[in-house]
């Protein structure tokens, strides 16, 4: 049995670079582009010679995917996201016009279900990419996400937010999340609770 995985092991390695590296090259570009708002061919081409650079230059800890992509929760993700964008961007608009510097501000720690390094970071992404909030912070180790999150005067907005971001790792686990991490969120819709990666039961 050894054997065997050694050779798997062996085989996996005889790949070339760029295919180990497709995926955080893919993403790279992506995220790139949503940087930058230009999917232009010129722009993302730009994009993907520096991702190439990047990745020959730095070391970057291999990105392992889930074996699964549902695209149908994919699209709807991405109408969802579009409509968040919208609602968060009238409500920044609306603080800053009536509240101003009367806003309380917060930093929360947020621990996630999963510890793939894939899914914190898409997570984060969506979150610096929605108006009013702003990933300042991560702990690898505990799958915690420290997020900069406007207009969280108490408790109960601190909680409501809490769940907003985890509501969106929810979101992205039902779309390339592992087959264990999909049950749990299903789960969790059954009455289950939710357990992080770091094994707290949250409400």
């Amino acid at each position: 049995m050894r054997g065997t995985k050694n050779g798997a092991a062996k085989h996996a390695d005889r790949r070339p670079w760029i295919l180990k590296r497709l995926p955080l090259l893919v993403w790279l570009v992506l995220v790139w582009g949503a940087l930058w708002q230009d999917f232009s061919a010129g722009n993302l081409i730009f994009g993907a010679l520096i991702a190439l650079a990047v990745a020959q230059a730095f070391y970057l800890p291999p990105i392992e995917l889930s074996g699964r992509f549902n695209w149908l929760r994919g699209l709807l993700f991405l109408l969802w996201f579009i409509q968040q964008v919208m609602i968060a961007s009238f409500q920044v608009l609306y603080w800053a016009v009536v509240k101003g510097p009367r806003i309380r501000n917060a930093v929360i720690a947020v621990p996630l279900r999963s510890p793939s390094d894939l899914l914190m970071t898409a997570v984060g992404h969506v979150l610096s990419l929605i108006p009013g909030s702003l990933v300042v912070e991560v702990d690898r180790g505990s799958a915690t996400l420290y997020v900069h999150a406007m207009n969280a005067p108490t408790p109960e907005s601190v909680a409501k937010v809490r769940q907003g971001i985890q509501d969106i790792e929810a979101r992205l686990i039902q779309v390339m999340g592992t087959k264990e991490e999909l049950a749990a969120v299903n789960a969790e819709k059954a009455g289950a609770p939710l357990l992080t990666h770091a094994g707290e039961p949250q409400p």
